[in-house]
């Protein structure tokens, strides 16, 4: 199996935080060791608007290339750098939009695939921000169709499982389908395969390979402002096994 890698900061053992949350507190920073870091972060924050690095991922929800993605890459980085980027995630990828009305969708893993692409589109629209959360633990499950139910109630309970269900028998859900649709059928250059990553909106082939092996290390070359701690921290070298 070929190993890809993500580096992430590692801070002392005394550091029982992750990352994105070095800076919340003095005492957090301190702990860390990172109180001179965060404290020149905090000095120029209030001088200057960076947008955060903005990644948008087109894919499917069956498909094994985008659940690795997601899971071990995607993931892992949003919950470290979440200060500095934003996901977009778009479930359609190789589908297509057919004239039945009875059957307006096919999936190139098949009608599971497209039930899972609306559960997952349903999720982000009714969830909000913890809809992230949802789907990667839908997709690090060993059935991401059964799993959609329980990872709703761990990580957004206050969303009933009948609103998704009522989106997923409704309108609705054709329609955010829909949208991803249009969104996937209007990418420049168009898309030839899923996982399909594009950075501020533009693909280039050097960034999605460089996102498959070190999204981590991208997004924090990316972000052009001053750099979190997790960026500038002892980086640690993880495999993909």
């Amino acid at each position: 199996m070929m190993k890809r890698s993500c580096w992430m900061s590692h801070p002392k053992p005394s550091c029982r935080y992750p990352p994105s949350q070095w800076c919340k507190s003095l005492e957090i920073a301190i702990t860390c060791k990172v109180q001179k870091q965060c404290m020149e972060l905090n000095a120029i924050r209030g001088n200057q608007t960076v947008p955060p690095v903005s990644v948008t991922l087109y894919y499917e929800s069956l498909c094994p290339d985008c659940r690795v993605f997601i899971t071990q890459q995607l993931f892992p980085t949003w919950t470290m750098l979440q200060d500095i980027m934003s996901v977009t995630l778009v479930p359609f990828g190789n589908a297509k939009e057919l004239p039945s009305a009875d059957s307006p969708f096919s999936c190139q893993h098949g009608e599971p695939e497209c039930r899972g692409n609306m559960i997952e589109a349903c999720i982000i629209h009714l969830a909000g921000h913890s809809a992230f959360q949802i789907i990667n633990c839908m997709e690090s499950a060993a059935n991401v169709l059964s799993s959609a139910q329980p990872c709703l109630q761990l990580y957004a309970p206050s969303v009933s499982w009948s609103s998704v269900d009522s989106c997923l028998k409704g309108s609705l859900g054709r329609k955010l389908i829909h949208s991803n649709a249009v969104m996937t059928r209007i990418l420049s250059p168009a898309h030839t395969h899923v996982p399909w990553v594009t950075f501020y909106g533009e693909y280039t082939e050097e960034n999605e390979d460089k996102a498959m092996s070190s999204l981590f290390h991208l997004v924090c070359q990316l972000y052009k402002g001053v750099k979190p701690p997790a960026c500038i921290g002892a980086p640690v070298k993880l495999s993909r096994g």
